[in-house]
């Protein structure tokens, strides 16, 4: 009975348009019984994966469902990207099929973790995000690094050897490395930047407190590093992006080194950010017994996931959305743009929230590297509450005070930045500022609502 109340609830949300389709049931179920989830989940027989990452978990969480399902699985699934207690039970209550995957908000990590007694935990990357919710990096490390502790011999886990707060959680007590443990990176150094970013989160050492040393790095913190002091050092992948082209908003050709074999992957989504989200989903496709020979022709026919690199027709121009929450995933975004821009300049939207879904404190803004994109703009509009300091920023980036536009209402700046943009506009939005966004756009039938 409060499975069926909880699922009409969720069809009467649908079906009034107003949202809440990936919550409303969730919450409702976990209202009426707190052990729904581990009740749910113990009749998934092809047992659970869980992903979490600061950046990356939705799309990692869809290349790994695309990799299922070139095996003819279909996962019970929070694709809509809904990853605390209460999407996950949305998910549990409403699809069909004996295996799970679902991505997890970093913090709610140990929670779910206990509840559904994952076969597998995919952990992505920690990144500065919305301190005011999740605090420093070092303090989620300290979390997972118990739910590494309390799985050991029940859960595999695949690990970014290229974050130092990730790859130190496959250390065992003697030190040495955890059994059930595989790990992946990349190893182009033409990928790497000149220097470590000023923004960069794990500067030192988790064992010993000393700075690490950085051979190279790639994303933020993420890179090749080791510690001087007490000599702790990335572990080597065991699937590893050994050559990287990076094609602008086309996306990019990997090579991949694996325990099965080398693989080809011509990856659809751009950025080096999505070259790691793709090496987590190859490796814990591997371990769930993915033929290797379907990795490639599986990611190749990949779309973005919801907000993260998708495309809208907007009568002749073209809309494409990229996330952006905090300053890593930002810099990568600008560093992709910088790519696209051509001699007449970027036509871009920025919707700047400050909502609780985005983190209350907006100063990340000014630890992203927006002077990437100094003479590469044509026009920018600023949406948002917090517009007019998005504008601030950008201003002191070095983008022409001309360029810039202040307009808060998000659909009355969004038709002003597609009615100035001569073909393209790259729209770059925090997460309630894209949930706005499609809003919009499905309210004018131009996407679809993302719980569809």
């Amino acid at each position: 009975m409060r499975r069926l109340l909880a699922r009409a609830v969720g069809a009467a949300s649908r079906a009034s348009g107003r949202g809440g389709g990936t919550t409303l049931p969730g919450r409702l179920l976990l209202r009426l019984d707190r052990r729904a989830i581990a009740k749910l989940g113990a009749r998934l027989e092809g047992g659970t994966t869980l992903i979490s990452a600061t950046n990356g978990k939705t799309t990692t969480a869809g290349m790994l469902a695309a990799l299922l399902a070139a095996e003819g699985r279909v996962p019970v699934h929070n694709r809509a990207g809904s990853n605390m207690t209460w999407g996950i039970a949305t998910a549990l209550l409403e699809q069909r099929g004996s295996e799970g995957l679902f991505e997890v908000d970093e913090a709610w990590l140990p929670q779910v973790a206990a509840q559904l007694d994952p076969g597998l935990i995919v952990l992505g990357n920690l990144f500065r995000d919305q301190l005011d919710r999740y605090g420093e990096t070092e303090v989620l490390a300290e979390e997972w690094a118990k739910v590494v502790a309390a799985r050991g011999g029940r859960s595999r886990f695949v690990l970014n050897a290229d974050d130092p707060l990730v790859a130190d959680l496959g250390r065992g007590d003697d030190g040495g490395p955890r059994e059930g443990v595989v790990c992946f990176g990349i190893d182009d150094a033409a990928q790497a930047l000149p220097e470590l970013q000023h923004a960069s989160d794990a500067r030192h050492c988790r064992r010993c407190g000393h700075p690490y040393a950085y051979e190279r790095a790639f994303v933020g913190h993420l890179g090749h590093y080791s510690c001087p002091s007490c000599g702790a050092r990335r572990p080597e992948p065991d699937v590893l992006a050994t050559r990287i082209e990076l094609h602008g908003m086309d996306g990019s050709s990997v090579t991949v080194r694996t325990p099965a074999g080398e693989l080809q992957v011509e990856l659809p989504l751009p950025g080096l950010y999505n070259v790691y989200n793709a090496l987590a989903a190859i490796a814990a496709a591997l371990e769930l017994g993915v033929a290797a020979e379907k990795v490639g022709p599986a990611l190749a026919s990949l779309r973005g996931a919801f907000g993260r690199v998708e495309t809208v027709e907007i009568g002749a121009k073209r809309a494409s959305i990229l996330l952006i929450k905090n300053p890593a995933g930002t810099n990568e975004v600008l560093r992709t743009l910088r790519l696209e821009a051509g001699e007449a300049g970027l036509d871009l939207w920025i919707g700047l929230n400050d909502r609780i879904a985005d983190g209350r404190d907006v100063s990340w803004i000014w630890d992203a590297d927006f002077e990437l994109l100094a003479g590469a703009v044509r026009r920018v509009v600023c949406a948002g509450p917090r517009a007019p300091e998005m504008a601030l920023r950008l201003k002191y980036a070095g983008w022409p005070q001309e360029a810039i536009a202040v307009e808060p209402e998000i659909e009355a700046s969004l038709d002003r930045a597609v009615d100035a943009a001569p073909e393209r506009l790259f729209a770059l939005p925090t997460y309630t500022a894209l949930l706005e966004l499609h809003k919009v756009l499905s309210s004018r039938g131009l996407t679809q609502e993302f719980w569809r």
